[in-house]
């Protein structure tokens, strides 16, 4: 036994320095079926005497063994690493891969810059339900069932009292059933109204509409609002003028142009010899849109706006059909980035 026990020790050695891998040695002499796992199952039939030398001895030869695996472990690592670092070279004089970088989209760069400029002069950003009842889309604006004001805003129904929004203001009455006054927000989103596709027109676009409700407020405030929208939007110079105008849910009410930010209001082929753009439409929030909401018209006033993102992008970047904004066409969009 103590000549198989001394024979394991120099196997193993020779085995591991002629290359055999550390877990063919392990597995042959270390293994549950191995050679030296064989003899210590073997030493019960010694006789007291030699039972703790040859267990010793065998401990000697585990003991010894496993060192020998632990460092041709460390020196196969060390092998491996340096294989993969001669075979992997990276040269890094070499002109590396370009990536194509990407862009928001024109209509996510506007709305954005839009909610910061309302955000700067103290507005919060409000967002609601694409899809609306006919109740907050229509009534809660103050446009009854079998109102005229209705056919401008024909829209897509999946019941008779739910619908595809056509505007944000039902975020508006939303907001001021659960707020009480102060109340200043802007609602960006996209709406739907049941109309064919072309240059000026699209059944999906996007808005965004403004909603101020205090105590106070008057005509003048909208104003000075607007007016310095006007400004960081189209520059410095820019000056707006109200028309009159009809909307169902405010009143008085206006539609709003700002002077040709091309032109400086001298006349060209963006505002069409005119000098103005029309931009939105605004106007005071109607008593009745108050009410309806729970809040007292007799002691609180509001003024309320809305703009289409789309056109506020086709105005500035001079983009006469509407339709290029939803094509994805990437020669187009590029031009954004």
């Amino acid at each position: 036994m103590k000549e198989s026990l001394l024979q394991i020790k120099t196997a193993a050695a020779a085995e591991l320095a002629a290359g055999t891998s550390t877990e063919e040695v392990r597995i042959k002499y270390l293994g549950k079926k191995g050679e030296l796992t064989a003899i210590l199952r073997s030493m019960g039939g010694l006789s007291a005497d030699q039972r703790p030398v040859m267990g010793a001895l065998a401990n000697e030869v585990r003991e010894y063994v496993e060192g020998l695996l632990s460092t041709a472990a460390a020196a196969e690592a060390d092998k491996l690493i340096q294989s993969q670092l001669d075979g992997e070279t990276i040269d890094v004089t070499a002109p590396g891969t370009v990536t194509p970088v990407g862009a928001l989209h024109p209509i996510t760069q506007c709305e954005r810059q839009l909610c910061d400029i309302f955000c700067s002069m103290g507005f919060d950003i409000a967002e609601g339900f694409e899809i609306e009842t006919d109740y907050y889309n229509f009534q809660a604006m103050n446009i009854p069932e079998n109102h005229p004001a209705r056919d401008t805003q024909d829209t897509f129904y999946f019941t008779e009292s739910m619908l595809l929004r056509t505007h944000t203001s039902p975020v508006q009455a939303r907001v001021m059933e659960v707020q009480k006054p102060p109340i200043r927000i802007v609602s960006p989103g996209r709406v739907y109204r049941s109309d064919a596709v072309d240059a000026t027109h699209s059944p999906a676009f996007h808005q965004l509409e403004g909603l101020v409700v205090d105590r106070g407020i008057t005509m003048g405030d909208l104003r000075g609002i607007l007016e310095e929208f006007a400004r960081k939007m189209f520059g410095g110079e820019t000056r707006i003028r109200f028309r009159p105008h009809h909307f169902q849910f405010t009143e008085p009410s206006a539609e709003v142009d700002v002077s040709c930010f091309v032109c400086n209001s001298a006349g060209c082929r963006l505002c069409k010899g005119e000098g103005w753009i029309e931009i939105l439409g605004a106007g005071m929030v109607h008593p009745n849109v108050l009410s309806m909401a729970g809040i007292d018209p007799n002691v609180y006033s509001g003024f309320a706006f809305g703009m289409g993102i789309e056109r506020i992008i086709m105005t500035r970047w001079g983009i006469d059909d509407l339709r290029l904004l939803l094509e994805n066409d990437v020669r187009f969009l590029r031009q954004f980035g």
